[in-house]
């Protein structure tokens, strides 16, 4: 007789597919009471026909007869739901939500917390449920509060844990480091990330451990594990771009990098002492990586040995960046970055090619339960796959997830399918609480619940209705309905995962992908087969056999980058501009409800959903925006374009504005030389709105849309005359220690605030022209732990920019 959750098959380690939501059935029984049976007495609930069971109770829907509208009839129907929730795990589900909200509150702190303080409240909320287990709503409420405390420690340990020693300011040093990853960029250059072992000339007092530079060429023989130097320019993190978005020193931070650069000259190798085991263990993963790339690149070539590089072993610094920039534009960049899709094509295929090697041995199968070997060997595959792919946080959550799904048929237990994204999530927080912050762990988790959410009621809706016997087919026919179905499923799973992550993209990205269903449809077939041939090609690998294999997977790549250009020349502009944050959270906490609830409470995601989506605009776009070296500063004058006050710019941080301000073309300033009459800075007033900037002797102006003049001037003396009609004046000089306007209408920003607080982004007063312009800085003090090295660089202590000296020149020679 089979034990409970197994199949009948014992030799293949078959199991039942049980669904947490079956356990629970919320409708009445089907057979009828027997008529003998006595009526039910109060406080004492009626059994089964078989007396195995209680016969569970109907639960009142969120409709009722408006006869028996009311209050109380409301009340008691939403504390049926809930105790259904709570009776099919709908309390472990919320564990990673209130985990990530804890963690969510302590990155937003304005003041870094001590210790004592995060573990005092969860001493405190701890205690407090402890004693109130015997009330079930108090106790959950400080469950909650528990969990959010949780996630404050969990966050305090690990930015105590990173500790990263960050440099404060620009210099050049002799630069001694082990190798720890090498990437071949797509501009010909190579990025080493190294572990600082010593610098000189000068010596540095607070070297950074870790760095990342780039050089132009490496000797052949260099690899990850080797000692190189050379003489270097190192950098310090920068902040974001502008407030409210991308933050490198706080990634930079929590991935102990410390400082980034350049090699002025081409490195060398030095001969240096053996490594710690763990650096020689992480280097030989780090050479194998490398060697297979190369070997990929060699066999393929072009950028279809890239892509297929990234999809094998996770190196992604060498694809194109204009097929990157396709794939952004048409929401297929996400088959680029490994995660459930390429972990769950890896799994599948090995348990399938296992499967089939089996059914070749009946006698063996029949024995031995060959679905546990299979599954165990797809478990160790995908282990792999994780540590030569870099580790990143949604190949973390995949393998979790499905490593999960794995253990359970090796112990022949269900996979519950919400249960395991849980686990998995709970995982990826405790160990690296950060990414909770970060786009990577928002969309994924975002577009793996709302698939999961949307699977599990498209399941339960098919298990309520009564379906008919299928029909025989011709050969014809089916495949066609499994093309359709097939198409269908991509489809849908494109719409659901694409809906769930708009509003993500958008806050972080300010862009989103129009034609990203169609792009989906075409490529997704192709990137089927050539997960296919990667897993297969890894495979034969070791024995030389790849080649055919590489081969057919470079034709797959080839037509999927030619679908992916087609479609990103006729997508309309992608650039979406900002959002306000209550409309994210609001649609996150739809996004929970509706995915986790497994009763009509899910329809409470609704108001949520429609009140995000309401909020979205209550945003206003800055005025104008300025980098934190105060060299760029942008402002939007209409007709979707935007000035700029230089013509070579940083072409990151110029993308990153023209999405946010929406902006389709960038507007280079009009240079005049000296004494051009061109250019009169006496009579500004002259200046249409919405002028670009005219740029001369250090002085530059632009007039706003709405009339605001910028002027923007290299040191205080030329800033001075532009007090009598500017509305804002940018200085670049970081010695301008005082404002040189008495007036206190102009709004004055100097090297040294920008250098101190980060980019500004600047709003103008539209009704009236006797306020003030408003600034938000990026960075806010006191400092946290990721931006500390703010106050030790030059500008921010008000010194010049550094230059050498000059030598002495030799007298001549009488």
């Amino acid at each position: 007789m089979a034990g409970p959750g197994r199949g009948v098959d014992e030799s293949e380690g078959a199991i039942a597919s049980v669904s947490e939501r079956s356990l629970f059935a919320d409708v009445s029984p089907v057979e009828p009471l027997p008529v003998s049976l006595p009526a039910s007495q109060p406080g004492i609930q009626p059994l089964s026909p078989d007396r195995s069971a209680p016969i569970p109770a109907p639960i009142p829907g969120p409709v009722v007869h408006f006869r028996r509208l009311s209050l109380s009839a409301i009340r008691n129907s939403v504390v049926s739901a809930a105790g259904m929730e709570l009776d099919r795990g709908v309390a472990f589900l919320l564990v990673p939500v209130f985990l990530a909200s804890g963690v969510i509150v302590y990155f937003s702190l304005a003041v870094e917390p001590d210790f004592p303080q995060p573990i005092a409240v969860v001493v405190l909320t701890a205690l407090c449920a402890a004693v109130t287990r015997s009330w079930r709503k108090t106790h959950l409420c400080f469950m909650a509060a528990l969990l959010c405390a949780l996630g404050v420690l969990a966050a305090k340990v690990e930015t105590w844990r990173a500790g990263t020693q960050m440099l404060g300011s620009v210099i050049q040093t002799q630069l001694t480091g082990r190798v720890v990853r090498l990437d071949q960029m797509a501009n010909g250059r190579i990025r080493l990330t190294l572990d600082v072992i010593s610098t000189a000339r000068p010596t540095l007092r607070y070297a950074p451990e870790r760095v990342r530079v780039s050089a132009r060429k490496i000797p052949a023989e260099m690899t990850a594990g080797s000692v190189a130097t050379g003489y270097a320019r190192l950098l310090p993190p920068t902040g974001p771009v502008r407030p409210d978005s991308y933050d490198f020193s706080f990634d930079s931070y929590f991935a102990g990098i410390g400082a980034s650069g350049f090699f002025l000259g081409n490195p060398k190798i030095v001969a240096s002492e053996d490594a710690p085991v763990a650096a020689r263990l992480s280097s030989s993963i780090e050479k194998a990586r490398e060697t297979i790339a190369d070997h990929i690149r060699d066999s393929i070539g072009g950028a279809e040995g890239e892509i297929a590089a990234a999809l094998i072993v996770g190196v992604r610094a060498g694809i194109p960046e204009e097929i990157n920039e396709s794939m952004r534009r048409t929401g297929i960049y996400h088959i680029i970055s490994i995660s459930g899709l390429h972990m769950a094509l890896v799994a599948g295929t090995i348990m399938g090619l296992l499967r089939g090697a089996f059914a070749l041995f009946p006698d063996f199968s029949s024995r031995r339960p060959v679905k546990k070997y299979a599954a165990a060997a797809a478990l160790l595959s995908i282990a792999a796959y994780l540590i030569f792919s870099g580790i990143v946080v949604a190949a973390e959550r995949s393998f979790i997830m499905l490593a999960v799904m794995l253990v359970a048929v090796l112990f022949d237990r269900a996979a519950l399918t919400m249960r395991n994204l849980t686990i998995s999530a709970i995982a990826v927080i405790v160990v690296s609480p950060h990414e909770v912050v970060g786009p990577s762990f928002q969309m994924s988790f975002a577009a793996t619940a709302a698939l999961v959410g949307a699977y599990a009621g498209w399941s339960d809706y098919r298990a309520d209705k009564a379906t008919a016997p299928p029909q025989r087919r011709s050969p014809a026919a089916f495949v066609t309905r499994k093309l359709v179905a097939g198409t269908g499923t991509i489809a849908m799973t494109s719409i659901i995962a694409g809906s769930a992550t708009a509003l993500f993209a958008i806050w972080h990205f300010q862009r989103v992908s129009p034609l990203s269903l169609f792009a989906n449809l075409a490529v997704m077939p192709i990137v089927t087969v050539v997960m296919f041939l990667a897993v297969v090609s890894a495979l034969a690998m070791p024995f030389g056999f790849d080649g055919p294999f590489l081969y057919m997977m470079g034709k797959g790549l080839t037509a999927m980058i030619a679908i992916s250009g087609w479609i990103s020349e006729r997508s309309p502009v992608d650039a979406v501009g900002l959002i306000s944050l209550q409309s994210v959270l609001l649609v996150t906490v739809a996004l929970v409800i509706a995915t986790m609830a497994t009763t009509w409470l899910r329809l409470a995601a609704l108001p949520f959903a429609l009140a995000g989506l309401l909020t979205i605009s209550e945003t206003r776009n800055p005025d104008v925006l300025i980098s934190e070296d105060a060299h760029l500063v942008a402002l939007p004058i209409g007709g979707g374009e935007l000035a700029v006050n230089r013509v070579r710019s940083n072409e990151f941080t110029t993308d990153n504005w023209k999405h946010a301000l929406t902006s389709a073309t960038i507007v280079e300033p009009e240079t005049f030389e000296k004494g051009d009459v061109r250019f009169d800075i006496a009579d500004p007033a002259d200046l249409p709105p919405g002028a670009p900037f005219y740029c001369t002797a250090g002085l530059c102006l632009a007039r706003h849309p709405s009339g605001a003049i910028i002027a923007l001037a290299d040191d205080r003396k030329i800033a001075r005359p532009a007090c009598a009609f500017a509305d804002l004046i940018v200085i670049d000089d970081a010695t301008a220690y005082y404002n040189p306007c008495r007036n206190p209408l102009v709004l004055v920003v100097t090297k040294r605030q920008l250098a101190r607080m980060g980019s500004a982004a600047v709003f103008f007063d539209p009704l009236s022209a006797t306020t003030r312009a408003e600034i938000r800085f990026a960075v806010k003090q006191p400092y946290r732990p990721w931006h500390e090295q703010r106050r030790f660089s030059r500008e921010a202590r008000g010194l010049p920019p550094y230059r050498k000296p000059e030598k002495p020149k030799k007298a001549a020679v009488q």
